[in-house]
């Protein structure tokens, strides 16, 4: 299955359009992304495997690798280590995401391919496709959909499906 979230807000997969949330700097050439610009990268990214908070949903049905989010899993966003774009066991000596978040936006995360085969230091991380605030503030670069409509989206997903970031 082919999705596209564009620049606009809008998120296209089979008949549906719906609302989602880009980062906060919009998006940018996929050559010019870099650390903390705080833009989605314009591309096309295979979906990689799907991780969920088991405290706080059901594990999602889908036909993508699937793993429970636990308290000391983290995502390494320091350029400078080598696990960099990396899931990592906490605590981690350097920079990182926790990936337990508070807010409810990794409650279901969609891992996608951006800058992992392999990562290029500083060239953007943990590009996601995530839960998104109920206000639809805009991310640190990744696409965010509501809660349930990634739910939905998630048990249609298949290993070999794209996420497009369009202009």
């Amino acid at each position: 299955m082919e999705m596209t979230a564009r620049a606009d807000g809008s998120f296209v997969y089979a008949d549906k359009t719906l609302r989602c949330a880009l980062g906060r700097s919009g998006v940018i050439a996929a050559g010019a992304k870099t650390e903390g610009d705080g833009a989605s990268p314009i591309g096309r990214w295979p979906v990689r495997r799907v991780l969920y908070r088991p405290d706080r949903i059901d594990p999602p049905r889908t036909a993508l690798p699937l793993q429970a989010i636990t308290p000391d899993d983290g995502w390494c966003d320091d350029p400078a280590d080598p696990a960099y774009n990396r899931p990592v066991r906490l605590p981690w000596p350097a920079r990182h995401e926790t990936m337990t978040r508070e807010d409810g936006l990794y409650d279901l995360v969609v891992v996608l391919g951006h800058n992992d085969d392999p990562p290029a230091p500083g060239r953007g991380s943990a590009i996601f496709l995530h839960c998104a605030h109920p206000e639809y503030k805009p991310t640190e670069g990744c696409v965010a959909l509501a809660r349930d409509a990634l739910i939905a989206l998630v048990e249609m997903l298949k290993p070999g499906d794209v996420l497009e970031i369009a202009p």
